[in-house]
């Protein structure tokens, strides 16, 4: 036996032996084909499983038989990776749209390992069933399995895009793909939008396809990443975990963590943060503890006098809390490794649709033509039915019964045999009804398939159908928010902007809580805790707000200081707060005299200011908008004096101004007062008399009312024209007949509501409507029912959103009792009242009594 050699350089065998190995990971192993989505483990366990009979609606059968029957026809490599492809399709962490239903110990998202295969089951979901349809229908090529014992499909016919949906990750040789998960409802519609206007840019499909869709959530930061890889195939995505915050009934500050960010893994999460608190790198937690079932809470409890947004910051820098994910669009097209961009990827799955649509309806078209091919048969000889009898009764066999029907028929072999096997059943008048009625609707079947071969425009139609129907059936809504990057990024993007009230204690308290804390009550009832029992530290401020507005933060000595409303701490209604000294950098022995809430500082409008003593102040209110931390001079206040109120006016409103003992004035801005600087002290307002103060100043509505309270509780609204302008620095009229003093007087309309707090901590929400409009010279009816020893402290109305569930006024309890509610921190930041800013110059600051 002769051998023939051959003589070769080490280095070229290398080089070709590395060649084919490098293609053979390629294409066979670690890159997923664009079509489907799939690397070939993927396909095969999911071919597998079809084969099976292991479909959604029937039961659930044993891993082991899975990973068994792949190695065994189509994967001839080790169970482990078998085992790992299937775990990691059921896995709702891992795939957007899991392709696998799982029943078993899967693992989590703490990094447990799942259970052994012969412990588990599993079988398709409706989606992955969908990848598969009609795949015994020729719309894609099977080739032989690795022993040649079967066949295994190249691709599948996938009614969805795999790919971008579920995304895929991927190590080759000498290459990589890092596919992220994207929102199937965003991908069809940038589908639908290239069938309909093949000409659409990229520009187009960003604009439906922003960016990923994580199965986790999370925040996605910035739209420059996400744009990057979109755009070129590459980029870097900077995502971010959901924080949330809380207070105990304690008043401690508390960060849960709810969502995280794609690829983290939560015990390590924990762990690390742990780490990071024992080592001091964070300090200012108190606790930690991971509350998460299915769905992830981990508490975070901070140390009294932290600041939650801090250390909230500083997890996203130390920890996977905030993380990046490089994407990297490659994958196979025409078994050669190619980097796409977008669209390029979406064009090349509606061309494998148009081919599965096309090879489809050619399948059909061939049976259809075929069924109707044997229907002409039967109908000839259901026409000549007693002839072909005969000629049947006298051949000798079934091949001369054959020969003779052909040559005297026009008929086939094929419709010979179909003929031949006729039942004598077949023969009667009611099976020649159904044969003719088949036979017309295979008609109109066969001409609607050739029309769909034959124009384009009707084959794209029928791609867009399907791919509405994937649509309607399996998308859903965007998990991952996009938010401004981190140098774009506000607060606002984290925080809901929902209406809070806000409460200041004499002692410098200040804390928000959700108006929907509140419920609405009848007028007089007898409320709910508000802020806890007053006596050693009474409420001086009651407003209310909606968590986006600045804030401006006026004090007795005539300066401002301007915050974010969400930058308030949240509390119970049952809490005190905490000091403003943590909120605002006030100047030693400085306190918060008056507060106002402004969506921004462009409205046109103007800012007027009232002191105890009567004298007011108009100035612009852009001169406030280059604020700064350690604040700005807004009126010279006299020595004795102290700034008591703060509205926002047109520049031609009517302005009215209250007193403790109910006298009050009504004049006009326009032409009593002009704009000052802010180093400016203001002109006489109002004359008061001996002993009397200032306790409101309220731009007139004359579609409101002028709703004024005392002291013990009584209350009533007039309308403005009770009141005629007769000029500033006069001693005016009265406001209400009353002996207790006056603590509130607000512009109110009839769909308002309002929030009523009284000395020993009672809050009651109550309608306006329910507060009689009388005359300027009487007493007023019952607002709230107190107590002895308790008295009205302060009155605000309510800014309301969206409510989701209002209580009606009629609905709640009966006159007097309490309403039981949910406390704020029960309810969560994201509770309660959502909706447009309203016009702050409607809100009612209460002054103290």
């Amino acid at each position: 036996m002769s051998e023939h050699l051959t003589e070769s350089g080490i280095s070229d065998v290398m080089e070709r032996a590395y060649i084919d190995y490098s293609m053979s990971v390629i294409v066979s192993r670690a890159l997923p084909d664009v079509r489907d989505g799939c690397k070939p483990v993927h396909r095969r366990v999911l071919y597998a499983m079809l084969r099976e009979g292991l479909l959604h609606n029937r039961a659930f059968d044993k891993c082991a038989g899975v990973v068994g029957e792949v190695l065994k026809n189509y994967h001839p490599h080790g169970d482990t990776s078998v085992y790992d492809t299937l775990v990691r399709m059921a896995q709702p962490w891992v795939m957007r749209y899991p392709l696998v239903i799982p029943q078993g110990n899967f693992g989590s998202v703490d990094g447990d390992p799942p259970a052994a295969y012969r412990y588990t089951e599993c079988k398709l979901s409706a989606i992955a069933e969908d990848l598969l349809r009609d795949l015994d229908e020729d719309t894609v090529d099977f080739v032989p399995n690795y022993k040649e014992s079967t066949t295994e499909p190249s691709v599948l016919p996938s009614a969805v895009p795999n790919l971008l949906m579920n995304g895929s990750t991927g190590i080759a040789v000498g290459m990589a793909t890092n596919i992220p998960p994207h929102n199937l409802g965003e991908l069809i519609d940038g589908l639908c939008l290239l069938i309909d206007k093949p000409e659409s840019t990229l520009d187009d499909i960003i604009e439906i396809i922003p960016g990923p869709d994580f199965p986790t959530g999370g925040l996605i930061m910035g739209r420059a990443g996400c744009e990057s890889y979109l755009r070129t195939g590459r980029g870097i995505v900077k995502t971010r975990g959901i924080v949330e915050f809380e207070t105990t009934p304690a008043g401690r500050d508390v960060i849960i963590i709810k969502e995280l960010p794609y690829n983290t893994n939560r015990a390590t999460l924990v762990t690390h943060i742990a780490d990071l608190i024992q080592g001091k790198a964070i300090e200012g937690i108190s606790d930690l503890r991971d509350e998460s079932d299915e769905r992830t809470r981990i508490v975070i409890e901070l140390k009294r006098g932290e600041i939650p947004r801090v250390i909230v910051n500083q997890l996203y820098k130390q920890t996977q809390l905030g993380s990046s994910f490089g994407v990297i669009l490659l994958s196979l097209d025409k078994r050669r490794p190619k980097e796409m961009n977008i669209k390029e990827m979406l064009q090349l799955y509606l061309e494998h649709r148009r081919d599965v649509i096309t090879r489809r309806t050619q399948f059909r078209l061939r049976k259809a033509e075929d069924r109707a091919h044997i229907l002409e048969g039967y109908l000839i000889a259901l026409d000549n039915l007693d002839d072909f009898v005969k000629i049947i009764r006298a051949s000798a066999s079934r091949l001369e019964a054959k020969d003779r029907l052909m040559a005297k028929y026009p008929i086939t072999e094929r419709q010979t045999d179909a003929i031949l096997d006729l039942r004598l059943y077949q023969l009667t008048g009611l099976e020649r009804d159904k044969i003719e009625k088949e036979y017309a609707e295979l008609k109109i079947v066969i001409a609607d398939l050739r029309d769909i071969l034959a124009n384009e425009k009707r084959l794209l139609s029928v791609i867009r159908e399907e791919l509405v129907e994937m649509r309607d059936k399996y998308a859903d809504e965007r998990r991952s928010r996009i938010v401004p990057d981190e140098s774009e990024l506000r607060m606002e993007d984290l925080v809901k902007n929902e209406g809070v009230v806000i409460t200041v204690t004499e002692n410098g308290q200040i804390k928000r809580t959700p108006v929907n804390a509140y419920k609405s009550q009848k007028r007089g009832g007898k409320g709910v805790i508000g802020a806890g029992s007053h006596d050693d530290d009474a409420v001086r401020l009651l407003f209310t707000a909606q968590n986006h507005d600045n804030i401006m933060a006026f004090t007795q000595d005539g300066r401002v200081y301007v915050e974010k409303v969400y930058e308030i701490p949240e509390g119970l209604r049952t809490s005190k707060g905490r000091s403003v000294a943590n909120l605002f950098a006030f100047q030693e022995n400085e306190s918060i005299a008056a507060f106002l809430t402004v969506p921004n500082f462009d409205t046109g409008q103007s800012l007027v200011l009232c002191t105890r003593k009567g004298v007011i102040k108009k100035s612009a209110l852009t001169d406030y908008r280059n604020h700064r931390a350690a604040g700005l001079n807004a009126i010279n206040v006299d020595e004795g004096d102290e700034v008591i109120r703060a509205v926002l006016t047109s520049g031609k409103d009517d302005l009215m101004i209250i007193t403790r003992d109910a006298a009050s004035v009504r004049f006009n801005e326009e032409s009593e007062l002009r704009e000052l600087g802010r180093n400016s002290r203001g002109v006489r307002g109002i004359a008061l008399r001996e002993g009397d103060v200032v306790v409101s100043l309220e731009v007139v509505d004359p579609e409101g009312t002028l709703l004024i309270a005392a002291a013990d509780g009584y209350g009533k609204r007039t309308h403005f024209a009770e009141w005629l302008a007769k000029g500033r620095a006069t001693m005016g009229v009265t406001a209400m007949k009353t002996e207790s003093p006056i603590i509130a007087a607000i512009t109110v309309k009839e769909d308002d509501q309002i929030m009523i707090l009284t000395k020993q901590g009672q809050a009651v929400r109550t309608p306006v409507s329910t507060i009689r409009i009388i005359g300027r010279s009487t007493q007023g009816v019952r607002l709230v029912n107190l107590d002895k020893k308790d008295e009205l402290l302060a009155v605000s109305k309510v800014v309301i959103g969206e409510i989701a569930e209002e209580t009606p006024a009629e609905a709640v309890v009966a006159e007097g009792d309490a309403v039981p509610t949910e406390s704020a921190g029960e309810a969560g930041p994201d509770a309660g009242v959502s909706g447009d800013i309203t016009d702050s110059s409607d809100e009612g600051d209460s002054e103290e009594s």
